[in-house]
């Protein structure tokens, strides 16, 4: 590619499902790029594969890019907060591969008149009925290229049959020279001559191969810098061949080889590779367990998650790796899957500032120290964008360490300001059912300066590593006054147990509420702590519980202060006269 060229990275991803987190690497390293060169930004949904493309799919990846933060300069428009995010002035899409097929066809015909590609008419039970034969004496499977077509001679007679309509797929006669990628995170690779095969670059369906429509779009979008993982590797030995037999088509308007980088893979910290199967894997084991009692069967299991028994035996012998039937199994069993896919961590209420830190780390490293020596590992996307370098991507694979994210996200949740971390967790919560009018009341106690917010951000931020851990800390908040379910066994050891010293003691600490007039977390810890030692008890802990369970349902909850100061004083006292009325 012309080292005079504009700088512009490009993220391609299929919408075939939720962007996994390796694709939103991709994606942030292209865009730190772009922005570290002063360059441009795109995004390309490739979405060729009409089986299993979806426009649900792609609008979900492009959501999921920007709740990250990682915007585009040119590439389908998506309004987020009123905010106009793609298109660009460029004027290079559309940014669908289906709606160039008609761009892709011109150049593959003018590839076949050329004697560069020609129509290849065997049917996929030929194909592997061939293979079959060369497996079985051992030897590994090359298409074998026609006798009667010769690279550089045009075959009408072939291109005839195909433009009457029979059944037949495109294949490049690849060339028989040395093909090397000079990468710039693992150097030089080189494909000896004769190595490639006849890779076919349009299907039967009519529509081009992921190989063919990416580099006829690289090259027409301006591309200059390819980065993406090291799978893709045995890709680009075909794709600088497609390169070179187009840019002999019309010397004016040359294919030129962008700059390809191939990024280490991300592994889980076991060494296995970090997939979408993580989750069947999961699920799987916990069903097996669930099953070895000899009173469950597999059929009963099935119909109580709403799933066909022969899907699930499928599933369970492995023929399939379900993400559907992974997670029914793992709503029957209350399990919680492996993190994958941005959505993943998006619904389990990591913020999207932590991921960007750690994914950032995943296979590059800053080169910085911190002032005590250590390596720098706690940055911003801006951090990012004026640091990044494709030299300091290494070439080992990354392993995705979940305690450390954890960590990360904990250390973010703490930094919060009160008022950020209760919208942050009101507008997570308000997409989710069952906690959206908890988030009503959140987001209009906040707006209105209710001092119990920030009682409860300060109760909940050192308990949260996540969202998701703020819901479960505030399930107390969730509770009716006048709901009567109480743990049994907490209410028999903290209320009933010698003959009823916990509920008399809950019936006396509740009249002294009564004349409580300043109900700050402060004074009502205070009143606890007046109320054992003019009872002359040894610590809190025997009210504390007795109140924990009266207010809560159980004996876990936030400090008692906040707890009581959130749910104010009529609530407070509300619950208490419930219990002690439903335990009599």
């Amino acid at each position: 590619m012309d080292s005079g060229s504009p700088i512009v990275t490009r993220f391609a991803p299929s919408p075939t499902g939720h962007l996994h987190i390796g694709g939103a690497r991709t994606a942030l390293f292209c865009w730190a790029f772009a922005r570290a060169q002063g360059g441009r930004f795109m995004i390309r949904i490739e979405d060729t594969d009409q089986a299993r493309s979806s426009d649900e799919s792609a609008r979900g990846i492009l959501e999921d890019l920007a709740w990250l933060g990682i915007e585009w300069d040119d590439g389908p428009t998506l309004e987020v907060d009123g905010k106009i995010i793609g298109e660009g002035s460029r004027e290079v899409g559309p940014y669908f591969q289906a709606r160039r097929v008609a761009l892709y066809n011109a150049y593959i015909e003018d590839l076949v008149k050329r004697g560069v590609a020609y129509a290849a008419f065997e049917s996929a039970a030929e194909l592997d009925e061939k293979r079959k034969i060369v497996v079985a004496a051992k030897k590994t499977y090359r298409y074998e290229r026609p006798a009667d077509v010769t690279r550089g001679v045009f075959n009408s007679d072939r291109w005839e049959r195909a433009c009457k309509g029979e059944p037949h797929v495109v294949r490049l006669a690849a060339p028989a020279e040395e093909i090397v990628v000079r990468d710039l995170v693992l150097g030089d690779v080189r494909i000896a001559p004769g190595e490639l095969d006849d890779f076919v670059i349009r299907k039967a369906d009519g529509f081009p191969t992921y190989h063919f429509a990416v580099v006829v779009d690289d090259e027409l979008m301006g591309v200059t810098h390819v980065l993406r993982a090291q799978e893709h590797l045995a890709n680009t030995p075909r794709h600088v061949a497609l390169q070179r037999s187009l840019e002999r088509l019309n010397p004016r308007t040359p294919f030129r080889t962008p700059a390809y980088g191939h990024m280490p893979l991300i592994f889980n910290m076991d060494g296995t590779k970090m997939s979408k199967r993580d989750k069947a894997k999961a699920a799987r084991a916990a069903l097996e367990a669930h099953l070895k009692d000899p009173s469950r069967t597999g059929e009963a299991f099935a119909a109580a998650c709403g799933v066909e028994a022969s899907h699930l035996e499928a599933f369970r012998a492995k023929e399939n790796d379900s993400v559907e039937i992974a997670e029914a199994v793992a709503r029957a069993l209350s399990i919680e899957l492996p993190e994958i896919e941005v959505a993943d961590f998006r619904e389990n209420g990591y913020l999207p500032e932590a991921i960007i830190n750690f994914i950032g780390l995943l296979g590059w490293n800053p080169g910085l120290k911190t002032p005590d020596g250590r390596d720098l590992e706690h940055f911003d996307m801006a951090f990012i964008a004026t640091n990044f370098s494709v030299e300091r991507i290494g070439r080992t694979n990354a392993k995705f360490d979940r305690k450390k994210l954890l960590s990360f996200n904990a250390d973010r949740i703490a930094a919060l300001s009160d008022e950020e971390f209760i919208r942050r967790w009101a507008a997570w919560m308000a997409t989710r059912p069952d906690d959206a009018p908890l988030a009503r009341r959140l987001t209009e106690a906040l707006a209105n300066g209710e001092a119990w917010t920030t009682w409860l951000a300060q109760a909940l931020k050192p308990r949260s590593r996540t969202l998701r851990d703020a819901g479960r800390a505030c399930a107390f908040l969730r509770r009716r006054d006048d709901d009567t379910t109480f743990d049994a066994a907490q209410v028999e050891k903290c209320l009933l147990a010698d003959n009823g010293a916990g509920r008399d003691l809950l019936g006396a600490f509740a009249r002294e509420l009564e004349a409580l007039n300043d109900w700050s977390p402060a004074r009502l810890t205070a009143a606890v702590e007046a109320f054992v030692q003019a009872r002359g008890l040894k610590g809190p802990g025997p009210i504390a519980s007795c109140v924990r369970v009266a207010l809560t349902g159980s004996s876990v909850s936030p400090g008692l202060g906040e707890t009581m100061g959130v749910l104010g004083k009529a609530g407070t006292l509300a619950r208490i006269e419930t219990c002690l009325r439903t335990i009599g």
